[in-house]
């Protein structure tokens, strides 16, 4: 049977020798000790602690996440779940909850999105699953991606794109070309009033030449 001495274990585990002190002392994990009183500890310990920690990683939830932009698409997010439920079961995946969402991909402030991310920064998840790509962002899915990552969290994307309606698809960019054509609209009223204001300027200029 392979033993460690407590700075061998220590680096093993990735915790300080005065840890280790600390849990033996409290009783919390105890080392054993050789004839001369000296600690150490056996791979079984390794294994036993490693095991624990990957139980304890394991406590995180797995998340089903679904979305549709319309309350008319209620059957939509149902047919969502019912069928990423069915995916999880056939890969005997536990889901503990599902996460459902009403409101454009576009939106970034959608309630369960943001406390799903939330969640996500606090440790809590551990996998996400969604049918595709666009439920869960319309744009910007690369960057997601890799906060998810740096969080440790899996998001799994099953890709059925007989859930991702097209008429969302042309909701959205509607709302692009909308938001678009507002702002060009802001712009040309902004211009116009500093060419007004310009007029004004040059008239008062004029005005005060004259006295």
């Amino acid at each position: 049977m392979n033993t460690y001495k407590p700075n061998e274990f220590a680096e093993m585990i990735g915790v300080s020798v005065k840890t280790l002190q600390r849990w033996d002392n409290d009783g919390k994990f105890k080392a054993f000790r050789n004839p001369s009183n000296r600690r150490y500890y056996t791979h079984n310990q390794y294994v036993e602690y490693m095991g624990k920690i990957i139980q304890d990683k394991d406590k995180r939830k797995t998340i089903i996440y679904t979305r549709v932009s319309t309350n008319g698409q209620k059957d939509d997010l149902k047919n969502q779940s019912e069928f990423l439920k069915q995916y999880a079961n056939a890969k005997g995946i536990i889901v503990d909850e599902v996460f459902e969402d009403i409101g454009s991909g576009l939106n970034y402030n959608r309630k369960k999105w943001n406390k799903l991310l939330e969640d996500c920064m606090l440790g809590l998840i551990k996998t996400i699953i969604i049918s595709n790509k666009d439920r869960f962002i319309r744009f910007g899915f690369e960057w997601f991606e890799r906060f998810l990552k740096l969080n440790r969290v899996e998001l799994i994307v099953v890709n059925n794109e007989s859930l991702s309606p097209q008429e969302e698809m042309i909701q959205d960019l509607i709302s692009i070309i909308h938001v678009f054509s507002c702002k060009i609209y802001g712009l040309r009223k902004y211009k116009n009033k500093i060419k007004e204001d310009e007029e004004i300027a040059k008239s008062l200029q004029n005005r005060d030449k004259s006295h």
